[in-house]
């Protein structure tokens, strides 16, 4: 399980999923389930840098935890005028197709509320092994 909290900023972005990432290799996920959790908690906080209010002390929270080969990941934020939801972009939108990646990737997804605010989670099939080795760099 991990936690970090991070500045409600869009660079906050690239440290959770460096964060999230080494933390789900050392763990032995294999590495397309640990590319599947990395684009659904950056497509999470984006969200929640753009559309909500931070916690306290202008900062985000997201958390991970794996078991029994799957992976939970969550964001917190200060909560937000509308409830998150999926859009169903259209082909021509610039933009609103994060909870649709989401929605796709995740086995699950959800929304929760408390006295701080909102945290939107995801559950996400997380196998362990290593049969699949990352591509080289070229």
């Amino acid at each position: 399980m991990g936690t970090v909290l991070l500045p409600c900023a869009p660079a906050s972005v690239a440290v959770a999923r460096q964060r999230l990432s080494a933390d789900l290799d050392a763990a032995g996920v294999v590495h397309a389930a640990v590319g599947d959790a990395v684009l659904v908690v950056s497509e999470l906080l984006s969200n929640a840098i753009r559309h909500a209010r931070p916690l306290p002390g202008a900062s985000l929270l997201l958390a991970w935890a794996v078991d029994n080969g799957s992976v939970e990941v969550a964001v917190s934020d200060g909560g937000a005028p509308t409830r998150p939801r999926s859009s169903h972009a259209s082909v021509s939108s610039l933009g609103g197709r994060g909870l649709d990646i989401v929605d796709y990737i995740a086995r699950t997804w959800g929304v929760r509320t408390d006295p701080e605010g909102l945290t939107v989670w995801a559950v996400l099939p997380a196998p362990e092994g290593r049969a699949e080795e990352p591509a080289a760099a070229i």
